[in-house]
């Protein structure tokens, strides 16, 4: 890894002179880069634009930036590319997919009027590609590449659907682009392929909310990719991949941020890339304009660095552009209390000298892009991970990347195997080199994930292959990896998100050199043989990609059986056709021919969707159900109130499932009479679903359930882990999964052991507790439930105490909330547990409840020395009259309730409270928000 290159914090040019200058027009450029083409004909005058493309006050009535005084809306957006494609030569315009509501995602690709003819652009296109494979790119190819072709740039914005100004300021910058006659346009157009996104959201533009139509943040979606928003971008982002990628935001107050950034920064971020981040802010703070950068005086109109922002979650729009295709990856933040016509006009200053800088140092850049890929490849066969570092003056790496080496990962094959494949689809779709192994290998040691290794590892037939010597090697451990290796305990999201812990999948990586028989993957499933007409077809319900291949089923009334002592479901070898065949390939499902179906009917359920008292129906868990059960599963959800329980409608009771998902409420405004109702309803057989806080709390007031929950100790901190689970696999919610199984832990409820039901999941008491991420005071959570089934007669209560639909990538979680659905019918009643309350649920439910201080989320939590409180508590006072504080073992923790569950970039003053504590050097032992 190349060092970061220190850039020394100093203003390029007096902020009153680059005021004037971009008041009235695009901001000249830097030195001139070398070119394929000849110049373009220029002017030295800085306002000369070609009359015959439209202007934004022709076709929208009002001008952008400077004099405007309201937001554009997403027809205007539309209408307005459109009418720029039709008059400007330099400029083509797409689609890149569709939201959710159906609305198109429109981009523009604008550069000069040669480099966007169809042939040009796709070479273009081609030959920035070929710098990301060295292995058939020459070193002497890469350089002329370097010196002819311009760099991609992509410009986008309001992926966060009530922060609209960074689309405005695209549209600005596109018009700029179309239509500028200058010599600082030319340089742009002569140097950038720009390709501008105004708005990655815009149902939640059309709501002014911050998730799209299924209630997601898209901003934390671009690894899972599970959102149609986010797919068809980074569709187009393979087709184009960029070399400098801006992500236009809001935040709250009336500052900008524009990196350098916050740490944590991900290691596996190439250097180069935080280079040209760091210089680029260099380049924005010599054309902020404004109030120049803030200080103790100067607190509005102003930007700052260095805060807030970091670089470590795979999941934000700059560190995928930055990890998975080489990029600086850049998140831009205006304050959203400034006016309109500021807010559109300080996007637009950054935007413009993001392209000059680029367009000034194109060269350099795409040089510098052939060498991350030629490091990656030398990376990947050495088996080096690259090491921690820090970009902020005051930090110190506290956790370095330990000494291992990784030069393989192996997806075995012995189980979730239609999870294997979706994950194998995820990488191959980010041009991950993926092979399916031909001949068992023995890999001499091996690491298996949940921290145990072995020796002389036999790798079968059939598992895949992830070689780290291929040019994607940091994506691959960046998604890949046990551990992200934090380099200190700032947190602004969650600490683990590998992916084989979030399938539930058997995976082993090592660091010998192994060279498997093995070919590339092409796509798996469907059937491997013909049955026999009476026959059928059989696949092991093990894994939420099956899951999602039986509602598909079911909802297109094929008959299916289910044998619950080998979880295999049975289709009808004469309800085989195209359509099933198809829909089994589509989600990894191998069908093997067998004999006469048997089994235990499997039925669609009919599911109530709980929308009453304390749920939000805009985000989070409510909307993870919408998209997970009614999008993907294909299911008919029907909302149920508070009202329709407490009077025992039909809405109520004409459900054979009800899903409760997390919220803020603890009985969800249930009255005695309603919980009453709702435990004679479970008692006839039915199925009651709790996720999280709101779910398994209203279960509890409401008499289902013994369990209770356990206070966290002062210094507890989950921070979006992995744990390992013990898992009770005679229960039907475990069907099909393994002994052991890893869940997501979010600084959940920690429940006590049920002794009413079955505790499906629980964390194990001895040696094999395990957990990854950042966790302080885990062992908290030994021999706690994860998953309980508590029996009402012939019905349950399944109650899980974290959110299983987590951003809908938790697939061994959305695999227990399908075997909860499909509840084998018919179990006899347990006599034990009648519609009436026994002694230890009302012992339970009688319990305090505990007070809910994050959310949906989690609260904040901030640790400073013991000596240290008394000044941290004074600041935090000034934030907040609802702080606690506590010491432990020479710490003080002070945690601040976050009740509506906000995340720190849509929280009212949790950056503000985080600066306010380093500007009183108040020495900071963890961050968590």
């Amino acid at each position: 890894m190349r060092p970061f290159r220190k850039v020394p914090a100093r203003r390029l040019a007096s902020a009153a002179t680059i005021a004037l200058l971009l008041g009235t027009t695009p901001l000249l450029g830097g030195t001139p880069a070398a070119s394929a083409a000849p110049p373009s004909r220029c002017s030295d005058d800085p306002t000369a634009r070609l009359g015959t493309v439209p202007s934004p006050e022709t076709v929208l009535g009002f001008p952008l930036g400077a004099g405007q005084e309201r937001v554009v809306t997403n027809d205007e957006v539309r209408t307005y590319l459109g009418a720029v494609d039709s008059a400007s030569n330099r400029v083509v315009t797409g689609v890149m997919t569709t939201s959710v509501l159906g609305q198109p995602l429109p981009y523009a690709v604008v550069s000069n009027e040669r480099h966007v003819r169809p042939a040009a652009l796709r070479q273009i296109a081609d030959d920035v590609r070929d710098l990301r494979d060295p292995r058939r790119t020459s070193a002497r190819t890469a350089a002329r590449t370097a010196k002819d072709s311009p760099a991609i740039v992509w410009v986008t914005a309001n992926v966060h659907g009530g922060e609209k100004s960074g689309a405005d300021a695209a549209l600005k910058t596109l018009y700029e682009l179309a239509a500028g006659l200058s010599c600082a346009v030319a340089e742009r157009n002569d140097n950038l392929v720009t390709i501008i996104v105004p708005t990655q959201n815009p149902d939640g533009r059309d709501a002014t909310r911050r998730q799209n139509e299924f209630g997601f943040d898209l901003n934390r979606d671009w690894f899972a990719r599970t959102q149609q928003e986010t797919d068809g971008k980074l569709e187009l982002l393979r087709r184009y991949p960029p070399q400098v990628f801006i992500d236009a935001h809001e935040m709250g107050g009336r500052q900008y941020f524009f990196p350098p950034n916050a740490d944590p920064i991900h290691h596996e971020i190439a250097g180069e890339a935080v280079d040209w981040i760091n210089r680029i802010g260099e380049a924005n703070k010599a054309g902020f304009g404004f109030n120049g950068a803030c200080d103790e005086t100067v607190t509005t109109e102003c930007y700052f660095n260095y805060d807030t922002y970091d670089m470590f979650f795979m999941g934000y729009g700059d560190t995928v552009p930055t990890t998975g295709f080489g990029a600086a990856g850049m998140t831009y933040e205006k304050g959203s209390a400034s006016a309109v016509a500021d807010r559109v006009q300080q996007q637009f200053h950054t935007q413009w000298s993001t392209l000059g800088w680029a367009a000034a140092h194109k060269r350099e850049v795409l040089d510098g892009y052939f060498d991350i890929w030629t490091d990656a490849l030398a990376q990947g066969r050495a088996g080096t991970l690259e090491p921690n570092e820090v970009v902020q003056p005051t930090n110190e790496v506290q956790f370095p990347v330990p000494d291992v080496k990784v030069r393989s990962y192996f997806l075995l094959p012995d189980r979730q195997l239609a999870d294997v494949r979706q994950l194998v689809e995820r990488l191959r779709r980010m041009d991950v080199e993926v092979y399916e192994v031909r001949r068992p290998t023995r890999v001499p040691t091996a690491r298996v994930f949940g921290g145990r290794t072995a020796t002389n590892v036999t790798v079968p037939v059939g598992a895949y292959w992830i070689p780290m010597d291929q040019p994607q090697k940091h994506w691959i451990q960046a998604v890949m990896g046990e551990d992200p290796y934090v380099p200190f305990p700032y947190f602004y999201d969650v600490s683990s998100w590998s992916n084989p812990l979030l399938m539930g999948v058997s995976a082993i990586y090592t660091g010998d050199t192994v060279k498997p028989k093995a070919e590339l993957v092409r796509k798996s499933g469907g059937r491997t043989g013909a049955a026999w007409p009476w026959g059928s077809y059989t696949y092991p319900l093990d894994s939420a990609a099956a899951a999602e291949f039986t509602f598909a089923l079911l909802g297109r009334g094929v008959p299916l059986v289910r044998d619950l002592a080998t979880s295999r479901v049975a289709i009808p070898a004469v309800k085989m056709n195209r359509t099933v065949d198809e829909l089994a390939t589509s989600r990894g499902v191998t069908l093997t021919p067998g004999g006469r179906p048997t089994g235990t009917r499997l039925d669609l359920p009919d599911v109530g969707l709980f929308q009453g008292t304390g749920i939000s129906t805009t985000s989070g868990s409510h909307g993870e159900a919408r998209y997970v059960l009614g999008k993907r599963w294909g299911l008919d959800l029907k909302p149920v109130t508070t009202a329709d329980i407490n009077d025992n409608t039909a809405a109520f009771t004409g459900r054979t499932v009800l899903v409760v998902p997390d919220g803020s409420s603890p009985t969800g405004g249930l009255t005695a009479a309603g919980q009453a109702n709702l435990r004679e309803w479970i008692a006839q057989g039915h199925t009651y679903v709790g996720l999280r806080n709101e779910g398994t709390r209203l279960a509890r007031a409401a008499g289902l359930t013994s369990t209770t929950e356990k206070t966290k100790p002062a210094d507890y901190l989950v921070i979006g882990s992995h744990l390992r689970v013990d898992v009770d696999t005679d229960s039907p919610v475990a069907s099909g999964r393994p002994a052991e199984d890893f869940e997501f832990n979010n600084s959940d409820p920690i429940l006590t052991p049920s002794t009413t039901g079955t505790n499906v999941l629980s964390y194990p008491t001895g040696d094999t507790f395990w957990a990854n991420g950042y966790t302080v005071g885990a062992e908290t959570l030994k021999g706690t439930a994860a998953v309980v089934d508590e029996p009402t007669g012939a019905g349950r209560a399944v109650l899980f105490a974290f959110n299983p639909l987590f951003r809908a990538y938790n697939e061994n979680g959305l695999h227990l909330v399908a075997n909860a659905l499909l509840y084998p019918a018919g179990a006899a009643p347990d006599a034990r547990r009648s519609a009436g309350v026994d002694a230890a649920r009302a012992s339970a439910a009688a319990a305090p409840v505990t007070p809910d201080l994050g959310g949906g989320w989690r609260p904040i939590t901030i640790q400073v020395a013991a000596g240290d409180l008394p000044r941290a508590q004074a600041i935090v006072d000034r934030f907040s009259t609802d702080a606690k504080a506590s010491v432990k073992d020479g710490s003080a923790y002070v945690v601040i309730p976050n009740p509506q569950g906000l995340q720190v970039d849509e929280h009212p003053f949790a950056k503000d409270l985080v600066r306010a504590l380093r500007d009183a050097g108040v020495p900071l032992r963890s961050v968590v928000a």
